[in-house]
C-alpha cells in the first residue's frame, strides 16, 4: 500500500509526496508537528498541515532568509531569530564571523527538539557556543528587548496559530524599537498567487515604520506555488546599494553575490502588490 502527504495549500490547491516513513506525529502545546520521510524530498517537517522545511530544497529558504539582510549590515554583531526552531536560519549565520551572538527564541521546544534529532544537517549549530536558543513567545522578546540587536530575522510560520501576531503592525514596531538605531529586519512574507493581500498589507505596515523598505524573493519548490517573497526593513542601509564586489563567495547552493541583487528584481504583478 502506499501513503501519501497532501498539503492543501488553498481550498482547490495543493501538493502531494510519497511517504516512505512517519518519524513524528505529536500534537504539541502550540501545534500539529509531524516529520515525515518522502521519496522525493527526504525528511519533512510539517506543522499544523504545512511544510515547512525539507531535506532538499531547505536550503534555499534559509539562505535567502540570513544572507541579504547580513550583507547589507556592515557590522552585523548581534542577531535575533524568531521562530525557525528547525535551525537553519542560525546556520547560516553562523558562516558569518562577524556575528558574535545570534539568539533563537522560538515558542514551540518541541520543534528544536525533534528537529535536533531527525534533521541534523538542518539544526547542526543549535550547540554552537555564539548562539543562545530560547524557548519563549517572540513577539514577547522583541517588547523587552530594545535597541539590543543589529538584525532581526522572523523565519515564522504562515499567518496561522501562534505565529498571527507575527504579522501585525504592533509586531514591526516592536522589532523597530528592538533594532539599533541603523538596524535590519527581515520576514518571510509568503507568495503572491495565494496571499496576495498579506504581501500588500505587510509592505504598507512596515512602509510606515521603515524608511528603507524592499521586497524580494526566491523559488521554493515545497512551498505555496513555488514563488516565495521576503521584506526586509532597514533604518539606513539599503539592500540594492551594496557593491556585490564586496559580498565574498560563501558556502551557499543559492544565494551569491550576483543573486544579492538579482533577487530584488520583481515580476510586474509582485511589484504592483509593494506600491
Amino acid at each position: 500500500m502506499e501513503l501519501w502527504y497532501t498539503e492543501k495549500q488553498t481550498e482547490y490547491f495543493g501538493i502531494t509526496a510519497k511517504i516512505k516513513e512517519t518519524l513524528v506525529a505529536e500534537k504539541t502545546e502550540f501545534q500539529d508537528l509531524a516529520i515525515i520521510d518522502t521519496v522525493e524530498f527526504g525528511r519533512m517537517l510539517v506543522l499544523d498541515g504545512m511544510v515547512m522545511t525539507t531535506v532538499k530544497d531547505e536550503f534555499v529558504y534559509h539562505e535567502m532568509v540570513a544572507h541579504p539582510a547580513l550583507y547589507t549590515h556592515p557590522n552585523p554583531k548581534k542577531v535575533l531569530v524568531v521562530g525557525g526552531g528547525d535551525g537553519g536560519v542560525i546556520r547560516e549565520i553562523m558562516k558569518h564571523p562577524e556575528v558574535e551572538k545570534a539568539v533563537l527564541v522560538d515558542i514551540d521546544g518541541k520543534v528544536i527538539e525533534y528537529s535536533k534529532k531527525f534533521l541534523p544537517e538542518i539544526a547542526c549549530e543549535l550547540d554552537n557556543p555564539r548562539v543562545e536558543v530560547i524557548v519563549n513567545d517572540g513577539y514577547m522578546h522583541i517588547h523587552d528587548h530594545k535597541n539590543e540587536y543589529d538584525v532581526i530575522m522572523v523565519d515564522s510560520t504562515e499567518p496561522v496559530g501562534p505565529a498571527v501576531e507575527l504579522f501585525t503592525k504592533g509586531f514591526y514596531q516592536g522589532i523597530y524599537d528592538a533594532l539599533k538605531d541603523d538596524g535590519i529586519f527581515v520576514a518571510q512574507t509568503d507568495n503572491p498567487w495565494f496571499k496576495a493581500d498579506l504581501i500588500r498589507n505587510v509592505n504598507r505596515d512596515v512602509r510606515e515604520i521603515f524608511p528603507v523598505v524592499r521586497v524580494y524573493w526566491a523559488n521554493i519548490p515545497t512551498y505555496p506555488s513555488g514563488l516565495w517573497t521576503f521584506t526586509i526593513g532597514s533604518k539606513k542601509y539599503d539592500p540594492l546599494a551594496v557593491d556585490e564586489s564586496t559580498i565574498p563567495e560563501i558556502n551557499t547552493k543559492y544565494y551569491s553575490p550576483r543573486i544579492h541583487k538579482a533577487a530584488f528584481a520583481l515580476p510586474k504583478f509582485v511589484e504592483e502588490l509593494c506600491k
